[in-house]
């Protein structure tokens, strides 16, 4: 059952309003909602837990939600306004996030009904809503498997300081951790990312991925003392927008169908797993990244395209 075991995504959905060489571009966007949308892409049974408003940048998100086979849950659409990230693109290519948002959790599926939960980014943190999130993913652990990215906003968390304590709480109850170099960084000064990435398979994740943008990534298993590095494919890169979310639903999915995800025996299967046994769901995810690289935006492939 773990194959198609039905996903919820808990976080937000927000527009991207990009300001770049003196033009304005809008785009939906949100960590988690990029991870449901390349879920969605790729079959799986996704439903999308958000907070924005019917108005026409919540439309937007409606209708991107549609177009990725994303169900939305119930209550998602009763913010009193759309929340908006304004990104500004230097010369460098390098995005500053300036945040306008609000966030709550609304009405959630019965917890019997999901097979794995993802969470991470604004969502996790940002209250009230981060609180309702770790309530929700704590009460639904016990028979749904959990997958975590922090995928950091330092202007909107505040200091690392700040946010290191709910990382932490979300890292202990899920089964995958996956995050970049850049968030260890800053969560973790002074820190080797071994050293970071054994911390939290002490603290109860089986699988920890760590991407390092265009390096490829490093894989730890709770089974196994050693640390991986993984190759990037090969590709030209058009720009890295939603490339970590990519990254992060190609995983989720490889991990379901393998029956390492989707419900508490899929959880013990991943818990004795070696690092062999989940390679390919890895790879599925560097070539989910890799792909999404190479077009211009978040964009999420399909399994035809993989």
């Amino acid at each position: 059952m773990a194959k198609d075991s039905p996903v919820l995504v808990l976080g937000e959905a927000l527009v991207d309003v990009v300001h770049k060489d003196g033009n304005i571009s809008e785009h939906v966007g949100g960590s988690p909602a990029n991870v449901a949308f390349g879920l969605g892409r790729l079959d799986h049974d996704v439903t999308l837990a958000a907070w924005f408003a019917l108005d026409d940048r919540g439309k937007r998100i409606l209708a991107a939600c549609e177009d990725a086979n994303v169900k939305v849950a119930k209550g998602s659409e009763r913010a009193p306004r759309t929340s908006v990230a304004n990104a500004l693109i230097d010369a460098a290519g390098k995005a500053t996030y300036q945040f306008d948002l609000s966030w709550l959790l609304p009405e959630l599926p019965a917890a019997d009904s999901v097979g794995h939960i993802h969470t991470g980014s604004i969502g996790a943190t940002l209250e009230p809503g981060g609180s309702q999130v770790v309530r929700a993913v704590r009460e639904a652990a016990d028979g749904a498997t959990v997958s975590y990215d922090p995928n950091a906003r330092p202007t909107l968390m505040g200091s690392a300081q700040a946010v290191l304590g709910r990382v932490e709480e979300i890292i202990a109850l899920s089964d995958v951790v996956k995050s970049s170099d850049e968030d260890i960084e800053w969560l973790y000064p002074n820190q080797s990312v071994a050293d970071v990435m054994r911390h939290w398979l002490n603290m109860g994740p089986s699988l920890a991925v760590v991407t390092r943008g265009g390096d490829g990534a490093y894989v730890a298993i709770a089974t196994d003392d050693d640390i991986v590095e993984v190759a990037p494919n090969p590709v030209d890169v058009i720009d890295t927008v939603g490339a970590g979310d990519s990254f992060m639903a190609g995983l989720i999915s490889g991990l379901l169908d393998a029956g390492y995800l989707g419900d508490a025996g899929a959880r013990k299967a991943l818990r004795e797993a070696r690092l062999v046994d989940i390679m390919p769901a890895v790879d599925r995810a560097i070539t989910t990244s890799s792909n999404t690289v190479s077009k211009a935006g978040a964009y999420a492939p399909t399994r035809d395209e993989l």
